[in-house]
C-alpha cells in the first residue's frame, strides 16, 4: 500500500504544483477585486476583461514597439490602470451612493463591450506570447522538474500579494484609504482629496488584474475570452475568502488552487465545479466567508 502511494507521489505533487500556479492567478485577481469592493463598494465585473486587456497590451508592446516581457510587466499595468481611472472618473463615479448592483450591471456591460471588440478583431483563437529567455529552463525541485517560468509566477505573485496587503493594512496610506471608505467627511477634513484617492484605488485594483494578464500570457496564450473563463471562479474565490477581505482573498486564492489540483488528481470530472461546491458549503456555514467580518 505504501509503495503504491509513493509510486503515485510524483504525479500528485505535479498536480498540486499546477494547482498552486492557478492559485497564484486566482490570488492576484481576487486581490484586485477585494481592493475595489472593500474600499469602493464596487462589484467590478469588468475585472476579467481588464485582465485580458493587460495580456493584449503586453502583446501590442512586443509587436508594435518591440518591448518585451520585462517592459510589459511594468507598462501594461500602468496603461490598463490609467484606463481604469478613466472608467472610474467618467462612469462609476456617477453611481456613487447607489446600490452596488448598479455598479455590477455597468461593469458587466463594459466587460461584454471590451471582450466583443477584441473578439471582432482577433477572433477566439489564442495568440502565442513567448516567455522571457531567462525562464526557458527547468527547476529541479526533487519530486518533479518545474518549468522555471511557472516557478517565477508563483514567487512573484505571492510577493505582490504580500506587498499589497502590507500597504493596505500596515501603512499610513492604507489607513487613510480605509478611513476614506468608512468616514469620507472626516478624511476630507484632514485635507485629503478623497475623490482622487478613490480614483487611484480603482486604478490600482485594475492594474493588479493587468499584471496577472501579463504573467498569464506566456502560459495560456493571449485570447479575448481568457478573462471570461476566469472571472466566475475568481468571484467565487473572493466570496469564499470574505468580500473585501484582502488577506482572505490571497489565502483562499492559493488554497483553492491547491484543492483544485488535488481534485484533478483524484477525480478530474469534479475539478471544474469543486470551487463552487466549496463556496456553497462556506456560505452555508459562514455567510461572511472564511475571513469576512459581519457588518
Amino acid at each position: 500500500m505504501t509503495s503504491v502511494f509513493f509510486s503515485h507521489l510524483p504525479a500528485l505533487m505535479n498536480q498540486l504544483t499546477l494547482g498552486l500556479i492557478n492559485g497564484a492567478f486566482y490570488a492576484l485577481l481576487s486581490l484586485g477585486l477585494a481592493v475595489i469592493f472593500g474600499m469602493l463598494n464596487i462589484i467590478n465585473f469588468a475585472h476579467g476583461a481588464l485582465y485580458m486587456v493587460g495580456a493584449f497590451v503586453a502583446y501590442f508592446l512586443l509587436n508594435l514597439l518591440g518591448l518585451g516581457y520585462w517592459y510589459a510587466l511594468v507598462l501594461a499595468p500602468l496603461v490598463v490602470g490609467t484606463c481604469g481611472m478613466i472608467i472610474e472618473r467618467t462612469m462609476l463615479r456617477r453611481l456613487a451612493g447607489l446600490d452596488p448592483l448598479y455598479g455590477l450591471l455597468l461593469t458587466f456591460g463594459l466587460a461584454l463591450i471590451i471582450q466583443g471588440v477584441f473578439q471582432n478583431y482577433f477572433g477566439t483563437s489564442g495568440i502565442p506570447y513567448d516567455r522571457p529567455p531567462q525562464f526557458n529552463g527547468l527547476l529541479d525541485i526533487g519530486f518533479m522538474r518545474l518549468p522555471s517560468y511557472r516557478g517565477w509566477v508563483i514567487v512573484f505573485s505571492l510577493a505582490v500579494c504580500l506587498i499589497a496587503w502590507f500597504v493596505i493594512e500596515r501603512t499610513k496610506l492604507g489607513s487613510y484609504l480605509r478611513a476614506a471608505t468608512e468616514n469620507p467627511a472626516l478624511v476630507r477634513a484632514m485635507g485629503i482629496n478623497v475623490p482622487v484617492m478613490i480614483t487611484l484605488t480603482y486604478g490600482a485594483g485594475v492594474a493588479l488584474a493587468a499584471l496577472a494578464g501579463v504573467l498569464a500570457a506566456p502560459i495560456n496564450q493571449v485570447r479575448p475570452d481568457m478573462g471570461e473563463n476566469m472571472i466566475i471562479v475568481v468571484f467565487a474565490v473572493v466570496v469564499i475568502g470574505g468580500m473585501g477581505s484582502i488577506m482572505g482573498s490571497i489565502l483562499s486564492g492559493f488554497l483553492l488552487g491547491l484543492i483544485e489540483g488535488l481534485i484533478k488528481y483524484y477525480f478530474p470530472p469534479a475539478a471544474d465545479v469543486a470551487v463552487f461546491a466549496i463556496m456553497v458549503i462556506v456560505l452555508l456555514v459562514r455567510p461572511t466567508g472564511l475571513f469576512g467580518r459581519s457588518a
